[in-house]
């Protein structure tokens, strides 16, 4: 029986070691191939210039990633703000109050979100959503135009005739709709870390006298925070990478605006749907070379998620 097991460890390990060189191996392609393709373009605009261009000309040689870069991180801070906090209430109320027959529903209800095509999400948001959060936008930038990022340019709360056309299509309904996106996956992550808070720490906090809502927050939330904030910044990931409902719901400009509420946004992942097609063989390089930074930026974030969990409790098997 021992040389069995030990042969089934050595398989299984075996196994395990080859999936994690294989996922190494095609992330690696996947960089030098985008490195490969968009080399013709760096090395004719240079990375400097491509990093710090605003405009996006490449078969005129005025070509770069500052304003998709800058609105791409945009619309992912707009998503994850909204998104962290409704994941973590779901995660709480899931793992902590919901009554044990309707708790696996809740669990399934929440994983079937993030199995909806984005598409969906896209057409969602440009039909449903963006004609109801227009009042939103417009009294958030009647209220607090004072803070740079809520002021539209050209808009006055005192006509009555000015056009609601400068809310749409911006980078705060984009990032609702990449928000409602994200909240699955980063519920999900919150959801296990929660659940796997030491339950002689929770007896404990409700021996001293908590209530469920002491024991959560000096036991649960303490425990989770690795996890916490490690699948936020998976979250941050995913959001800075999506394409279609972003490509359906902005309209895309090339220049850094800052005014999320105005109307005018972009990504890199727009900016590849949107050009792919007509691009020509250098601006398909161009192309390339705008994905290895959406690339080399979404795997810095999931890296830095990872070694975060990795350093906490939450990365850890706790004990019972």
């Amino acid at each position: 029986m021992t040389t069995v097991t030990g042969r089934s460890d050595q398989i299984f390990g075996g196994v395990s070691r080859l999936a994690g060189f294989l996922v190494l191996a095609v992330m690696s392609l996947v960089g030098l191939f985008l490195l490969y393709r968009g080399w013709q373009a760096l090395s004719a605009e240079g990375v400097r210039a491509f990093v710090t261009t605003t405009t996006w000309e490449p078969d005129s040689g005025n070509f770069g990633v500052a304003a998709v870069l800058v609105l791409t991180v945009l619309i992912a801070l707009v998503a994850i703000t909204i998104a962290v906090p409704l994941a973590i209430g779901t995660a709480l109320y899931i793992s902590e109050y919901a009554p044990r027959q309707f708790k696996q529903t809740l669990i399934s209800m929440v994983d079937l979100m993030a199995a909806v095509p984005s598409i969906v999400y896209g057409i969602w948001g440009v039909y449903l959503l963006q004609p109801h959060v227009i009042g939103l936008s417009r009294w958030i930038a009647t209220w607090l135009d004072w803070i740079p990022f809520l002021r539209v340019e050209a808009f006055d709360p005192h006509d009555p005739l000015l056009s609601m056309s400068v809310f749409t299509a911006s980078t705060f309904i984009a990032g609702i709709v990449v928000a409602l996106m994200i909240t699955p996956i980063i519920c999900s992550i919150m959801r296990e870390v929660f659940s796997q808070a030491p339950p002689g720490e929770r007896e404990g906090a409700y021996a001293l006298g908590a209530t469920r809502w002491g024991m959560v927050r000096s036991v649960v939330l303490p425990f989770g925070t690795g996890g916490m904030i490690g699948g936020s910044m998976l979250g941050l990931g995913r959001a800075l990478g999506e394409t279609i409902a972003v490509y359906l719901i902005i309209s895309p400009v090339f220049e850094i605006q800052p005014n999320i509420l105005q109307t005018g946004s972009n990504s890199i992942s727009a900016l590849i749907a949107l050009r792919f097609g007509e691009a020509t063989e250098f601006g398909m390089s161009a192309l390339m070379a705008a994905g290895l930074t959406l690339f080399l930026m979404t795997l810095v974030v999931n890296f830095a998620a990872s070694s975060i969990v990795a350093r906490t409790r939450s990365g850890a098997a706790s004990e019972a």
